[in-house]
This record gives structure tokens, C-alpha cells and sequence, in this order.
């Protein structure tokens, strides 16, 4: 039987569905997570948080805490020592401002108010209780409604929050059919599963971090301005990360650990309790969207107008870029989009897994659906009639033609054809209500900057590096594949470091961009040090290869081969050897084209099809199946690629069905700030998945040729199984999660 296309053999390494290396290490224990740290003369810190939204704290019982046995230092905003830089200054777009003790105020609930550091963990715990904090307490303002609204220059991180292109009323005017409909998506919280934390250990000036982090060159670079330390003074270790999904892309309440550190001169442990991540660490933002949509009596598209109502806190901003979910997928001659916002009494909100595109995806898909059942249409068959050819808010030509191979391919796996078009039209065998939907995925591709180092040693062996960071999306692996075949070594002869401050700078972990960040300079070292080599062989008259310039080299299985007759090469041991070298060092750098990035829009694309169950009596739904096909560029390892699909569709479950913070309008706090009140999906909450890898080949992304899988698989899901609860139930819900009283409340008579 012939391989699938997606799984041909692009070198020794890359194609191949390898197991992840650092799997032993995972499911042994032996993998060291930021906590698992423990120095000698260790002590543990423990934050005290504020009950109250908005206002001050007027007591701590300071001296209770401190007569506590095992309590080493209180630390409040009356004797915490200065900082180099005010936690308030913000001069990046990934320096959101802190909570650091700076003065007595409240800015939302479960602020941190002190700090309680003590021999054992159960002593720090009591002091902090001990603490009592009573406050002045002011009123509140939790919702988006009633609050003062106002519209700000940008959203996400820089983008416009207005776009208009051609004349949307106009659009609208002359449109067969319309529709306009609005849609609340909550509250949410990224709920990794290890917590926020550091192990902080100070000698003099010089600084040792064990910290998850997303970006070890961005903490690094924060904390050394906090500190006024040079930033090479500070070593951060973060080989492994429990799940970050955007929260922790910057250093936060973790500062105050290292501080305290500082302070009492001996290491400190610091760890969030899980009911301490719904606050100071970001959240997503709820957002209100309203769509208006048109369409001609074939169906195309005449206008889309999407608008925003987000939040963010009082005192810094970030807004969910909902809004850019609108600019990527359907053509229409005229689009507009735009964002409005108010300011709450809670936490900053920030990066939180497809920020912006979850938000707004399912919001237009739910509106696509609409449209189409407006119209009489498929929504298929509606969507590929709209599907854009170029980026609609741009006009640049991208790679959108394997979205129909996604939607032909997902459709088919599906079952799609046997689907009726009336909503309430199959049931099972035990008289539950079946529904089917679909949706679109989309997902930017984001490279940022990088660098590597890659080492061909005399035995045959090598050595790539890179301060890379593995959430648990297989970095360890990927990206020793993609060092491996541009070394020409097998995986099995290299060595790979990563998740070291010490190593060359590999970008962040987000935006679903890492493995083409560090990839290409990973790639571009391997490049380097091959071709230091073959420059040593091609000028050495005892080397077969002497004078194979013109004809070139290339690397492959630990030997150097001529381009025009691999008969005639040479194994790496050997040019070393013979040129007096121990080993022979290349480095690179990974970065976006300018050129290219002008020229074209760059995406990943797929279609997500949902099949939900629901009680006719009781209303409850359950998601029973999910099929999705996706095209994400040249598939590095197509067993981790297929992961990170099924990890993004099971979030859009999670999205439309499960997963809200509820918040007490009275007093601006999380009611259910605990796992299990806030709910995710378990294994028997999805019990069939499939994600399709589509074979693309987009040559302008990068030199690698990929494109990010981590939040692609959220974007289509979620609106597929919101579009099929309809089809199931003939309800359309239009705020998320679908709740059993939304359905009840408009049940047809059976």
C-alpha cells in the first residue's frame, strides 16, 4: 500500500511520526518541573489575596502572622523593599502591569494584598490566614453591561480595532437576505495544569529561576529591569511546562516569590493555589458580538458587519481581538468590523489560546449558519461558496485552496451527505435527538525571531541547542527533528538542550509559532555547520570530495556526498579528524521574511464536523463525535501534529459546551475558581475524535514551510457544535456555553 502523501519521507527525521523523546522522562516522574526544585535552606512563600473587587486594604494582622512558629517575614506594602522599575510602567506589549505590593489599593479580586514566607508550606499557609485583611470596599463594576463604554485605538496587540472596506450598509441594502444576530462568549480562565511558581535562589546579584515560562529571553529581560540586574546575571531553568496556553508568556505574581527571596537572603518556593490563577495571572475577556450578514439570491455574500463588546481591567489594556476572526475567512465586497470596550473591576485579561480567533470563530460560524439556513442552503455548501481566495481584510493572496480539500475531506469521513437539512430531523436508537454541524478553521502563521547553535563532533555525534520551550506540545521532539536532518545526522546521534536561559534566545512559545521560530534557526545552524564542514572536506586534497565546489555537497546519515555522485563522500568523523578538530560549531537565526510577509497573507485552514446528542426531556447535550480535516503547511511529525488537533477541537468542545468563569456582580469575584465547578471536558465528554492531515505546500511561510497546529483545532469546533445543538433541537443558543436552561426555555412541543 502506498504511504499517505502527509507522511512521505521529507529526510531521515522530519515526516516521521516519532514518539516523544522526553515521553520516558513524563510518565516516570523523572521529567523536573519548576517545583520539583528544592535547594538547601529552602524556604516557602504564600500569598494572602484580596476578597474585595475594588478599593483598599485597611488592616493586616501582621503581628499575628509574624508570631506564628515557622514564619520567617511578612512582607507588605509597608516594608517591601523598592524595585528597580515601576510595576506600573509598561513599555512592551508583553509587559502587562503588576500587582507587586506597591501600595494599599484593590484593583479586582484575589489580588495579592501580602506575602508570608516560612520554614514549611503549612506554616507560611497559617501565617497568611492569620493575616485577617479588613478593607474599605467600593462598588464594583463586573459586567459588560453598565459600564462606561468607550472605543480604543487598538485590540490584541496593535491591530486596529476599526476596519472598513467597501460600503457595508449599501451591501446590506441590496442583499437577498439578511440576518443579524448577537452572541456572548464568557469569562474564561486558562486553568493549566501546574500553577504558576518559582524556586528563586539569590547569590549577591547573581540570580537562579526555576520557572515555567514561555519566554525565557522576555522573563529574563522583565526581571533584570524589576531587579536592576544585568539581564546575563539571571539563570532561568525551564526544561519542561505543565501547560501555559498564553498566561504564561510573562513573569507575574511569581516576582514576589523572587523578591521575597531576596529579602530574607535563602531560597524560596512559591506556588499558586489553583484558586489563586483566577486573577493576577490573565484571563480571556468576555466578549458581545453582534453580526449583521447578507447575502445575494445565489448565495454570495454582500456585507459583514462584526461587532465587538469586550473588557479589560481599570488599570491596564488588553482587548480580545474577537473581531479578527472576520478578516480571514469569506469574501464579501463589503466588510466592516469594529470594537468597543468597558472597564471592569477584575485581573488584566490576556493571551489565552486562539485569542481573538476562539472568541470570534464561534460567534461567525454560528452567524454563518444562520445565513445559510436563510437562505435554504447547505451550510457546506454555503461556505464554499463564500471562501475567500485572499485575505478579505487585506486583499493578499494566500494559500486558501486546500480549504476545500478540508472541507471535501472532513465532509466525507463525516458522513456529511446523510445530513437533512430541517433541524430535529434524526434521532438514535435510544430516542435521543442528533444533530450534525460544521465550521471553519483558521489560524494565522506567526514566526517571531531566534536563534540556534548547532556542534558536529569528532565521533560522529551532534549537538543543536536553543532556549526552546515544551508546554507539552512535543517541542523536545519536533524540533530535534528538524536539528537532526539539517545536520544530515540521525535523531538517534544528536543531543538536544533546550529550555535554558543560557542558550541562544529561541522566541516565545505562542501564537502557535514556535516550532517555525526556533525551526528555522535550528535549520539555519544545522545549515551553517554543514557548510563549514564541506568546506573543509572540498579544500583538503585527501578528501574524496576535493574540489566538489561547483557540484556541491550534501549531508546525509553522518557523511558528506557530492550532489552529482553520492558514490564519492566521505563520514563526518573523517574531515574532522584529518582538519587537528575536536568539533566544528555553525549558528543561525530564524526570523520573518519582510518581503514575504508584504506580499502575501499566510493561514492555516480547516473544516471541523460535530455531531451532538441531546435529551428531548431534559436537555442535555453531549458532543459524540468531532471530525476534522486541517492544512498547516509541511507536517513535522504528524503523530504530535495530530495531538495538537484533537487537544484544539477538544477546546472548542470545552467552548460550547462546558467552560465558564461565573462572576458575583455584587462582589466581582470567580463564584466556581476551582476545578470543579469550572468545567472542561473529561474522556467521556468526547468520545470520538479524527483530525485529517491535509497535504499543502505554501512556499512563502517560511523556509520550513510550516505553520502552527496548537490553536488552529479550536477555531472551527467550537461553532460546529454550537450549529449542531441547533440541528439537533431547532434552538439556536447565541450565548456560550450552551446551557440546559437556554434550551429548555425555547423547547418545541414534541
Amino acid at each position: 500500500m502506498a504511504e499517505p502523501a502527509i507522511l512521505r519521507r521529507h529526510g531521515s527525521s522530519i515526516g516521521q511520526p516519532l514518539t516523544r523523546r522526553d515521553g520516558p522522562l513524563k510518565v516516570t516522574g523523572a521529567a523536573t518541573y519548576a517545583t520539583d526544585n528544592n535547594p538547601p535552606g529552602l524556604l516557602h512563600a504564600v500569598l494572602a489575596t484580596s476578597t474585595v473587587a475594588r478599593g483598599r486594604v485597611a488592616f493586616l494582622d501582621v503581628a499575628a502572622a509574624r508570631a506564628h512558629p515557622g514564619v520567617v517575614e511578612v512582607i507588605t506594602p509597608a516594608n517591601r523593599p523598592p524595585l528597580a522599575q515601576d510595576p506600573d510602567a509598561k513599555d512592551s506589549p508583553f509587559n502587562f502591569r503588576m500587582e507587586l505590593l506597591q501600595d494599599d489599593r484593590v484593583r479586582y479580586a484575589g489580588q495579592p494584598v501580602a506575602v508570608v514566607v516560612a520554614e514549611t508550606l503549612e506554616a507560611a499557609t497559617e501565617g497568611a490566614l492569620l493575616l485577617a485583611p479588613r478593607y474599605e470596599a467600593e462598588p464594583v463594576q463586573a459586567e459588560l453591561d453598565g459600564a462606561e463604554v468607550f472605543l480604543p485605538s487598538t485590540i490584541g496587540v496593535g491591530t486596529p480595532s476599526a476596519l472598513r472596506n467597501g460600503d457595508v450598509e449599501a451591501g446590506l441594502a441590496a442583499a437577498e437576505a439578511r440576518i443579524a444576530a448577537t452572541y456572548d462568549t464568557p469569562m474564561q480562565y486558562h486553568n493549566a495544569m501546574e500553577p504558576h511558581s518559582v524556586v528563586a535562589a539569590w547569590e549577591g546579584d547573581r540570580l537562579t529561576l526555576d520557572i515555567p515560562t514561555q519566554g525565557l529571553a522576555l522573563t529574563q529581560a522583565r526581571i533584570a529591569g524589576l531587579f536592576g540586574v544585568p539581564p546575563e546575571g539571571i539563570h532561568i531553568r525551564s526544561p519542561f511546562l505543565g501547560g501555559g496556553f498564553g498566561s504564561k508568556l510573562v513573569s507575574g505574581p511569581q516576582v514576589l516569590g523572587i523578591l521575597a527571596a531576596r529579602m530574607v537572603g535563602r531560597p524560596v518556593k512559591f506556588a499558586l493555589r489553583r484558586e489563586q490563577m483566577y486573577g493576577p495571572v490573565g484571563h480571556r475577556a468576555p466578549t458581545r458580538q453582534t453580526f449583521r450578514l447578507g447575502a445575494d439570491a445565489t448565495g454570495a455574500l454582500t456585507a459583514i458587519a462584526h461587532h465587538v463588546r469586550t473588557s479589560s481591567s481599570r488599570f491596564d489594556d488588553f482587548f480580545e481581538p474577537a473581531a479578527q476572526a472576520s478578516h480571514a475567512l469569506y469574501a464579501a465586497p463589503a466588510l466592516e468590523t469594529t470594537t468597543e470596550a468597558v472597564r471592569l473591576d477584575t485581573g488584566t485579561p490576556t493571551f489565552m489560546r486562539a485569542p481573538g480567533e476562539a472568541s470570534g470563530s464561534i460567534a461567525l460560524e454560528s452567524a454563518m449558519d444562520e445565513m445559510a439556513e436563510a437562505l435554504g442552503m447547505d451550510p457546506l455548501e454555503f461556505r464554499l461558496r463564500n471562501y475567500a481566495e485572499t485575505e478579505p481584510s487585506s486583499g493578499k493572496p494566500f494559500s486558501s485552496k486546500a480549504l476545500r480539500e478540508c472541507y471535501a475531506r472532513g465532509a466525507a469521513a463525516f458522513g456529511w451527505a446523510g445530513r437533512p437539512r430541517a433541524p430535529r430531523g434524526m434521532r438514535d436508537e435510544n430516542g435521543l435527538l442528533v444533530g450534525w454541524g460544521m465550521g471553519t478553521a483558521t489560524f494565522p502563521v506567526h514566526i517571531f525571531q531566534a536563534r540556534a547553535r548547532a556542534v558536529l563532533r569528532r565521533d560522529g555525534s551532534g549537538l543543536a541547542e536553543t532556549g526552546a520551550h515544551d508546554m507539552g506540545q512535543g517541542a523536545w521532539t519536533a524540533l530535534a527533528q528538524i536539528a537532526a536532518d539539517s545536520m544530515g545526522l540521525g535523531i538517534d546521534r544528536l543531543e538536544f538542550r533546550a529550555g535554558d536561559s543560557t542558550l541562544p534566545d529561541a522566541g516565545i512559545a505562542g501564537g502557535s509559532g514556535h516550532t517555525a521560530t526556533a525551526g528555522s534557526a535550528l535549520r539555519a545552524a544545522g545549515e551553517d555547520v554543514v557548510a563549514k564542514l564541506a568546506a573543509l572536506a572540498m579544500a583538503d586534497e585527501r578528501s574524496p570530495l576535493f574540489g566538489a565546489g561547483n557540484a556541491g555537497v550534501v549531508a546525509r546519515d553522518g557523511r558528506l556526498l557530492r550532489r552529482d555522485d553520492e558514490s564519492r563522500g566521505e563520514a563526518f568523523e573523517s574531515v574532522l579528524a584529518r582538519a587537528g578538530l575536536e568539533e566544528i560549531e555553525g549558528q543561525g537565526q530564524g526570523a520573518a521574511d519582510p518581503a514575504a510577509q508584504e506580499r502575501y497573507a499566510m493561514h492555516a485552514h480547516g473544516a471541523v464536523f460535530a455531531e451532538v446528542k441531546v435529551d428531548p426531556e431534559l436537555g442535555q447535550v453531549r458532543a459524540t463525535r468531532l471530525v476534522g480535516a486541517f492544512a498547516a503547511g509541511n507536517v513535522i511529525n504528524p503523530r504530535l501534529v495530530r495531538s495538537q488537533y484533537l487537544g484544539g477541537m477538544i477546546w472548542g468542545v470545552s467552548f460550547a459546551l462546558h467552560e465558564a468563569a461565573v462572576m458575583d456582580p455584587r462582589s466581582g469575584r470567580v463564584m466556581n475558581a476551582n476545578l470543579a465547578e469550572y468545567h472542561v471536558p473529561v474522556n467521556a465528554d468526547v468520545p470520538s475524535l479524527e483530525a485529517i492531515l491535509v497535504e499543502e505546500h505554501d512556499p512563502h511561510v517560511n523556509a520550513l514551510g510550516i505553520k502552527g497546529v496548537g490553536e488552529i483545532g479550536i477555531t472551527g469546533s467550537a461553532g460546529a457544535v454550537a450549529n449542531a445543538v441547533w440541528h439537533a433541537t431547532g434552538v439556536r443558543v447565541r450565548q456560550f456555553p450552551v446551557a440546559i436552561e437556554a434550551l429548555i426555555a425555547d423547547w418545541p412541543q414534541f
